[in-house]
């Protein structure tokens, strides 16, 4: 890799930030200490909780790694549309003794000022946001602090405006990427008109200069090497890393991605409120179709569900997050896997450079 973000990691391998508890510190850092980047997912926890975790990393390695931030949404749900959908999960509710909270029209905050703060404080050499882009002089105050910053795009619209505000890569989100899609825009009608990830890199690669972390789907290093070769400088990888066995995900999760009984993955708000990819289960096909646009709302409504359907053994009931490649996950400790890829992408570009002379 030659581009702004090369020193951080030797291989152009990063491990996606996957909010929920797949991406703590013990694999952050197996893939950081393996020559790839690790990512701490700040999404959907406390400013404290998130600190403790750097604390927790720092004392795992001296690699560098990231952060990953989830913008703050506006507060545009229809509260009668949440409380519709509130009374479309009753069933579930009984069903698995779990309560729905009353109050989700107040949970729009997740600290995100607090985490800003913190990060400024006492810098990470990587800072990732999801679901926006941020103003201009956070960037900047970001950059006088030593941290590098990229931002999730999926248009090259997106990747445009990134470009302007002043952060220093962009991570180009295909459609087959597994969990929230990262567009800036929330919006119902466009749910499932995004890009597939080489076409997607190529119209980024033509509208800015920012440097490209490709992720959607990328499982083996012949994939990495393809996306390397459409303009990309490294490639992101969830699902690849998520059955390893530093992963936090929940050993059900893991099982699922597979297991013949879930075949295919599709787009759902059923879970949060955004439209994200999972393995399609139970609970994606009988509340996907009545889900509003209302995140964080959603995801707080659910989230004891799908907690007790975890604490119950049962993987239909819960947000089993997946991209398109997901059959294709090995169970490697994470530093061996991060080791078979950079062999499998020696191999592809050896191929093609046999195959062009």
């Amino acid at each position: 890799m030659s581009s702004a973000l090369s020193d951080l990691h030797p291989h152009p391998i990063v491990q996606a930030p996957m909010a929920g508890g797949a991406s703590g510190p013990q694999l952050a850092a197996a893939v950081s200490d393996a020559g790839g980047l690790g990512f701490l997912a700040g999404g959907y926890k406390t400013a404290d909780g998130m600190y403790q975790e750097i604390k927790r990393m720092r004392a795992l390695t001296r690699a560098p790694f990231g952060v990953n931030l989830f913008m703050p949404q506006p507060g545009h749900a229809d509260p009668a549309e949440i409380a519709a959908y509130r009374g479309q999960l009753a069933g579930e509710a009984a069903w698995y003794d779990a309560p729905l909270p009353e109050d989700v029209d107040d949970r729009t905050d997740d600290g995100y000022d607090a985490k800003l703060a913190i990060l400024l404080d006492d810098p990470v050499p990587l800072v990732s946001f999801t679901f926006g882009c941020p103003a201009p002089e956070l960037l900047a105050a970001l950059a006088a602090v030593g941290t590098r910053t990229v931002v999730t795009v999926t248009s090259a619209e997106e990747a445009r405006t990134v470009q302007a505000a002043g952060a220093d890569a962009v991570c180009v989100q295909g459609i087959e990427a597994g969990g929230h899609q990262g567009t800036h825009r929330d919006d119902p009608e466009t749910d499932c008109a995004g890009f597939g990830l080489l076409p997607l890199v190529a119209q980024v690669r033509e509208a800015v200069a920012l440097p490209i972390i490709a992720a959607g789907g990328l499982m083996r290093g012949a994939q990495i090497a393809a996306v390397l070769a459409a303009g990309a400088e490294a490639a992101q990888l969830g699902t690849a890393f998520l059955v390893c066995p530093e992963s936090g995900a929940s050993p059900l999760h893991k099982r699922a991605l597979t297991d013949p009984l879930f075949s295919r993955t599709e787009l759902t708000r059923a879970f949060s409120g955004r439209p994200a990819r999972g393995l399609v289960n139970r609970f994606m096909r009988e509340h996907g179709p009545y889900a509003p646009a209302a995140y964080p709302q959603v995801h707080h409504l659910t989230s004891g569900l799908r907690k007790a359907a975890a604490e119950a053994g049962d993987p239909q009931g819960m947000a089993l997050w997946a991209g398109q490649g997901h059959r294709l996950a090995r169970a490697l400790p994470a530093a061996e896997l991060v080791e078979v890829l950079v062999a499998e992408l020696a191999e592809a570009q050896s191929a093609l450079t046999r195959s062009a002379s």
